[in-house]
Formats: structure tokens, C-alpha cells, sequence
């Protein structure tokens, strides 16, 4: 984060119990102005919660957020004033066309009537809705529905842009642009905080945190994390790969073992010495494996990693 200026978003201790279960479990971290920031993680890691606490629609059981300054936990009204939320299932309206779900969200932000033309002009261009404005939203695919939705949360240009999952469901084209028009906004200036399943898509994010059944487990950039594992990767193709994991997983020296594919990654601390170690296990337990061969890890060993040390500590 840049110092000397102040934080777009800011975390602290935001926790949120439903009941025995504590689904976000103090988090602390900060997201400074313009930056493109992802909540990475599984189902059930606590994504979602986090992001209904930030757009004012749940409180928090424990702790705060200040988005812009102003507390979720004491003034979530006045928080929604410069934020835009597109939560999973977003509010659109099947039987009015994509003109008339835009109108109606420029009306319902109070958009000035000067500046709407430009606005919609503007949203119909980088999300090539344009040739659609008079179709109806029901009859639209998957992935153009997202970029309505994407453009009916932007029509009053907000500040902070929190997405839960935008790219969940939609195909890889639309997926690409969905990307576009958030790229674009961040380079305009608009802070956006991303929630999202896909490790894939954690390298597009300035930095990211990844959360693990409501804890932060690891914080920082893509690029670094992977710099910074710690510890040495190997590929090992095998049959039986979640038996092989297993066996992998008792060899000495490996610190994780995942399934990717046909293949285990392996985390070791010296991939030279313990890679043939493994290979010689998954044999013995009359499994067919290759050589182990060294490999970079990859964000999803990065989190896979982290959890271990966690759960150890």
C-alpha cells in the first residue's frame, strides 16, 4: 500500500458469528485508493460475509470496516453513498429492457440529469451492450447479464466497487470482458475489492488475501507469495492420484501434496533429495508415478501451503 494516504477500505478485527459458527473471524487488512483488490478462497471461506459487512448489509458481530472513512459498524447507511455492491444475484429486473434497468438505476442513485446521456453512453460502449439497450435483461446470457449488472452498479460512478463472484457461471469471453471494464475503473481511479474462487484470477489482482474458513491465511501480491513460498514444488504424474496423495503426504520431508489433474504437487523442502523419495513411496504403495520433476508453485500450492501452516501452528 502507498503510505501517507489514508485507506480506501480498512479492516479490523471485522468479525461475523451466525450462531456457534464464526464464518469471518477478525480480519485486519487494508486497501488503498484505485487499487485492485481480491478476497481469494473456497466456498465457505467467508468471502461473501465479508463483502455484505463492507456494503453496510450485515453488521459486524465484532470489530469494524471503514470504507471512504466512515464505519460499517456505526454508520452503514452513509457507507452505501459511495460504494456500489454487485452481490451474486444481483437486482435485475428480467422484464425491462437493458435501457430501462440503466434508466432506472441512474434514477435510483440520483443521477443528475446532465450527466446522464454521457454516463449511459459511456457504460453501453465498454460493455458492448450498446446493440441490446431494447432487449429484455431475462433474454440475455449469463455473461451479459454480469456486464449489466456490472454497468448498472457503475452508473453513478462510485468510488469502491465491491463484486462477490462476478465471473462465476459466465463463459471465458465474457469472463475476458467482465475483466475489461473492471480494469478499466481502476485505472480511472475506482478502488475495487473482488471476491473470487478462481486462482487463475488472483494474478490479475494488485494484491490479495486469502481466507480459509473466515481467517486470513496469507496477504500480499500475487508475485510475491510466489517468491516468497519458502519451500521447493515438484510434479509427479500418477494413477490414483487421491490414494497417491495419501501416501505422499506420509513420506518425510513433504510439507503438502495436492491433486492437479493427473498429477501430485508436492511441497518439499529440498525437491532434489525428497522428489525421489516421493516417486519411490507412490511405487512401493504399488502406484504408477513418474519422476518427480521441479516446478514453480503455483498460487492454489501457495494457499494450500499457507492453510497447512496455519492448521500446525
Amino acid at each position: 500500500m502507498t503510505t501517507g494516504v489514508p485507506p480506501a477500505v480498512e479492516l479490523a478485527g471485522l468479525t461475523r458469528r451466525f450462531g456457534a459458527l464464526t464464518a469471518v473471524d477478525g480480519l485486519s487488512f487494508a486497501v488503498a485508493p484505485g487499487e485492485l483488490f481480491g478476497l481469494v478462497g473456497p466456498d465457505g471461506a467467508g468471502k461473501t460475509t465479508t463483502l455484505r459487512m463492507l456494503a453496510g448489509v450485515l453488521r459486524p458481530s465484532a470489530g469494524d470496516a471503514r470504507l471512504g472513512g466512515v464505519s460499517v459498524a456505526r454508520d452503514p447507511e452513509r457507507v452505501k453513498h459511495s460504494i456500489a455492491y454487485m452481490s451474486q444475484r444481483f437486482g435485475l429486473y428480467g422484464d425491462l429492457t437493458v435501457a430501462e434497468n440503466l434508466r432506472f438505476y441512474a434514477d435510483l442513485y440520483r443521477v443528475p440529469r446532465a450527466e446522464r446521456s454521457a454516463r449511459l453512453d459511456r457504460l453501453y460502449r465498454f460493455s458492448a451492450l450498446g446493440p441490446f439497450r431494447t432487449r429484455l435483461a431475462g433474454q440475455l446470457s449469463g455473461g451479459m447479464k454480469q456486464k449489466l449488472a456490472l454497468s448498472c452498479c457503475l452508473v453513478h460512478e462510485p468510488a469502491i466497487l465491491l463484486l462477490d463472484e462476478p465471473t462465476f457461471g459466465v463463459d471465458p469471453i465474457s469472463r475476458r470482458d467482465l475483466w475489461l471494464i473492471v480494469h478499466e475503473m481502476v485505472a480511472h481511479g475506482t478502488t475495487v475489492v473482488v471476491s473470487t474462487a478462481y486462482m487463475d484470477e488472483a494474478e490479475r489482482f494488485d494484491r490479495l488475501a486469502m481466507l480459509d474458513r473466515g481467517r486470513l491465511v496469507a496477504l500480499d501480491s500475487a508475485e510475491r507469495l510466489q517468491r516468497d513460498f519458502g519451500l521447493q514444488m515438484v510434479g509427479i504424474p500418477v494413477e490414483r492420484v487421491y490414494e497417491a496423495r495419501t501416501v505422499a503426504r506420509a513420506v518425510p520431508g513433504v510439507r503438502a501434496a495436492a491433486v492437479f489433474g493427473d498429477q501430485l504437487h508436492v511441497a518439499v523442502t529440498d525437491a532434489a533429495l525428497d522428489g525421489p523419495r516421493v516417486t519411490a513411496a507412490l511405487q512401493a504403495a504399488g502406484l504408477a508415478a513418474g519422476p518427480a520433476r521441479a516446478i514453480a508453485p503455483s498460487l492454489e500450492d501457495v494457499f494450500i501451503e499457507r492453510i497447512g501452516r496455519v492448521e500446525s501452528s
